[in-house]
């Protein structure tokens, strides 16, 4: 892994394809399983904490079979960690951002369906084209622009869904969901691109830019844990709640977590973009599965303006003639399906007044009182915060 991006081979690079979409789908459905168990909760912020421990080991490990002896090891931590208090705090930023955006992500999943979640935080594509035009300076085409606005659309649609989606009964607020997607989305995009600019502004290992990052990482997860579940993690243990549900999601945040440092180094922007609109169609069939999801002709529509997002976005440049032609493949098949076809203004008029009743009236649902499920008794910081 340690090889110039140049010198990366096809295979490799399929590889990564393969992990990232696995990975990704497979957390965001595991996540929203133990948040919905009848089980006791455990803490998020704790494994939000242990996760940045697990994700250190890992890097510090890689480093070490980077160096090839414990001595350069040793030296190379000393050099660019210990003895780089800048470069720590310089680190810092994206990891408290991350943090943040993880404990968002466990609030998100505890009121949102796998797949909605999945596909409304596609935003953080548009955020992500804001920040790097900000950031970085560069310049995105008419295109380019033209499939966020797309996005933003589609994520309008995938809101329009019926009540009672699922057959997992438990108490959710949707909007309370959507919200934590908002701040996770500007989140992901603020901090990939900040850690996309220290990371390429020197020629520091990518597995060293990593321990700084999580280094301070722990220290602002264990802090969030203090000031959001202090008194009950001394009450309850730090590990209260834990199964190996709780653990396999913790060890597929951590791999996520490694692979997406090593896809931003190695891989290419189009392999990014195949692998996370594969891993929307993989969490949607698995939520279908597991959780009785039932696909809405809304979020079906909204599939192909996704993948035609991932094809346009800032983070994918095709030729312009590769473009248009992509375009047409994924827009319309959509436009001509039976169900858009027999859409006609007193369609549209019911939407437009399903989508303002839904603004204002809050969806409820119907919970046995030994199977209730409640977000108070979570405690985390993010929900506290959005909640004052």
């Amino acid at each position: 892994m340690s090889a110039p991006k140049e010198n990366v081979s096809l295979p490799f690079k399929l590889y990564c394809l393969t992990v990232m979409t696995l990975v990704a789908a497979t957390y965001t459905v595991a996540l929203r399983y133990t948040r919905t168990v009848e089980t006791e909760l455990y803490f998020s912020t704790t494994a939000v904490c242990i996760t940045e421990v697990i994700k250190l080991f890992l890097s510090v490990g890689i480093l070490a079979k980077e160096t090839g002896s414990l001595a350069r090891l040793i030296t190379s931590l000393k050099e660019n960690v210990f003895g780089s208090p800048k470069e720590l705090l310089k680190l810092s930023v994206p990891s408290l951002v991350y943090a943040i955006q993880n404990n968002m992500a466990f609030v998100a999943l505890s009121n949102l369906d796998a797949a909605v979640y999945q596909v409304t935080y596609q935003l953080k594509i548009p955020c992500t084209a804001l920040c790097t035009v900000l950031m970085l300076n560069r310049t995105l085409s008419k295109l380019q622009w033209f499939s966020v606005f797309m996005l933003c659309g589609g994520v309008t649609l995938v809101q329009w869904k019926p009540a009672q989606a699922t057959k997992v009964q438990v108490e959710q607020n949707p909007w309370l969901g959507f919200g934590a997607i908002a701040a996770a989305v500007l989140c992901s995009g603020f901090a990939g691109v900040y850690f996309e600019k220290v990371l390429k502004s020197s020629d520091t290992s990518l597995w060293v830019r990593n321990i700084q990052m999580y280094l301070s990482g722990i220290v602002v997860t264990l802090f969030g844990v203090y000031m959001s579940d202090g008194a009950q993690v001394l009450e309850k243990g730090f590990f209260y709640g834990y199964t190996y549900y709780v653990w396999f999601v913790i060890f597929l945040a951590s791999v996520g977590g490694l692979y997406t440092s090593v896809v931003v180094k190695y891989t290419d922007n189009i392999m990014k973009g195949f692998s996370a609109a594969a891993a929307i169609v993989l969490s949607t069939v698995a939520s279908v599965v597991l959780f009785g999801l039932q696909i809405s002709k809304c979020l079906f529509f909204f599939f192909p303006f996704d993948l035609t997002v991932h094809t346009h976005s800032p983070l994918v440049v095709p030729s312009p003639r590769q473009s248009h032609h992509l375009c047409l493949l994924w827009i319309f098949p959509g436009v001509l399906t039976p169900g858009l076809l027999r859409t006609n203004a007193s369609s549209l008029l019911r939407c437009t007044r399903s989508l303002m009743i839904l603004c204002f009236q809050r969806r409820s649902r119907a919970v046995p009182s030994e199977t209730s499920y409640s977000l108070e008794r979570e405690g985390s910081l993010p929900l506290k915060q959005l909640r004052s």
